[in-house]
């Protein structure tokens, strides 16, 4: 029993907005870990700048005291409001007087010049923002935050933008979801398609839409119905053909059958008849073998039994064979060889099969009185076999599908005899499994020229 342990799926929509969600949100999260220290010292430095601003307004309201003999007026309220609000610690330091000892770890040296102090410190040990004047009696005036309220500043902007990014979201989400559910409706429509295609329907055609990622899937789906249209309709004719010509045979040795059982054929007739369907039958023999084996081309196992071979009397042979097939029904046969021997690697038995299936198409549409060519061809690391005849020839754009099964058969049936394919989609695939390629074209003696080619050194299939 198999167990299936693969996590559910999640739809691609959810995925796409899942995604989208997490990467605003790292953005988010690099971008407030950037911009907090930028946040702080920006903070800092207000903090800083309004502590100065602050500094000078308190320290003209004691000056004005002092012009006006006044020494004691307190500060203003709104000063003093400010700096309680803002948690500042004032120190008024008289002329000649001792420094407050919690102001020990602050350097007020460049007070002694009259000069104003803006700087940073510890109190207590705590990080602090200092500001210090001198005033017009020779006394200090010093204001210190602590560096916690700059801090606050940067959090408080950081929390608004915390909260910007949660809207963000709550907006970016809604948007995402509908352009994703825009995004998948073509490969929505697809999987449907594919779906139908799967189910035998061949009247599906895709809009091609969206990106064009997703419209090129759309195309190919198209292309995928169409060349499933046109294979499946060569597979029907190949059928048909096939079943005729399996018929042809089997009626025949059904009706002479028939006729031995009933006893209508005369004695002096009986032996012609049992030789009419002993060729009969090994004519159908030869169509289902051949059948079998173009079936069993595209399995692993297909035997090739590769031997050094004298592919010269090979050939010699199998023209005898022919010559004798050609001379009764008045085809000229010639065979062309090398005088040397031609000793190459390669199955004996299917390299006579792929022979023998040229030689029965070029006989079949060679007329009376024409001419049949089998040749072999020797080059350096290489032979071909060549098969030439005068029939009626064939067409530039025939040769890319002469090899596929039924294609000649459901262009040229009722217009020439023609068989059903088998044995030249034998002869293609036989061919590359020995190694070799098969071609077509024009023969000198105006009909077809079939050649194929095979390497002579070769130990094992590919």
């Amino acid at each position: 029993m198999r167990v299936n342990n693969l996590p559910p799926r999640t739809t691609l929509t959810t995925r796409i907005v899942l995604l989208t969600s997490v990467v605003a949100v790292i953005v988010a999260v690099i971008a407030g870990l950037v911009s907090y220290p930028l946040a702080q010292s920006a903070a800092q430095s207000q903090a800083q700048g309004a502590l100065a601003r602050l500094a000078d307004v308190t320290a003209a309201s004691l000056e004005r005291g002092l012009e006006n003999d006044r020494p004691g007026r307190p500060l203003p309220r709104a000063i003093v409001d400010t700096l309680r609000s803002e948690r500042i610690t004032g120190y008024l330091i008289e002329a000649g007087a001792q420094i407050p000892p919690e102001l020990d770890e602050i350097s007020l040296e460049p007070l002694r010049d009259g000069n104003a102090l803006s700087t940073k410190g510890q109190v207590a040990g705590d990080p602090v923002l200092v500001e210090a004047r001198v005033l017009i009696n020779g006394g200090v005036v010093v204001l210190i935050q602590p560096f916690t309220v700059a801090g606050e500043f940067a959090i408080r902007a950081l929390v608004r933008f915390a909260i910007a990014l949660i809207a963000g979201l709550i907006v970016a989400i809604p948007i995402g979801y509908f352009v994703a559910r825009r995004l998948i409706r073509p490969l929505r429509a697809a999987r449907e398609a594919a779906d139908h295609m799967a189910g035998g329907e061949r009247d599906v055609r895709l809009v091609p839409e969206g990106p064009v990622e997703i419209a090129a899937i759309a195309e190919a789906l198209n292309s995928l119905n169409s060349a499933l249209v046109l294979s499946e309709g060569r597979q029907r004719d190949f059928l048909l053909s096939v079943s005729h010509e399996l018929r042809t045979p089997l009626t025949a040795v059904r009706g002479y059958g028939e006729a031995l059982a009933d006893g209508v054929i005369p004695n002096a007739d009986i032996a012609r008849t049992g030789i009419t369907i002993g060729a009969e039958a090994t004519r159908l023999n030869r169509l289902v073998t051949d059948l079998l084996d173009l079936a069993r081309l595209g399995a692993v196992d297909f035997p090739f039994e590769m031997h050094r071979v004298d592919v010269r009397q090979l050939v010699l042979d199998a023209g005898e064979v022919w010559k004798s097939r050609c001379d009764p029904v008045g085809v000229d046969f010639t065979t062309q060889t090398p005088k040397d021997e031609l000793v190459a690697t390669t199955d004996p038995v299917r390299l006579r099969q792929v022979i023998d299936n040229l030689m029965e198409n070029a006989l079949r549409v060679t007329p009376e009185g024409q001419h049949i060519v089998l040749a072999l061809i020797a080059a350096q690391d290489t032979f071909s076999v060549e098969v030439r005849d005068s029939g009626p020839g064939l067409q530039p754009q025939d040769a890319d599908v002469a090899f596929e099964p039924g294609v000649l058969y459901e262009r040229y049936r009722g217009v020439r005899p023609v068989g059903t394919g088998i044995g030249l989609a034998l002869v293609g695939r036989l061919s590359r499994g020995l190694g070799g390629s098969a071609k077509v074209g024009t023969a000198p003696e105006g009909g077809a020229a079939f050649l194929v080619k095979f390497p002579i050194s070769r130990t094992m299939v590919e």
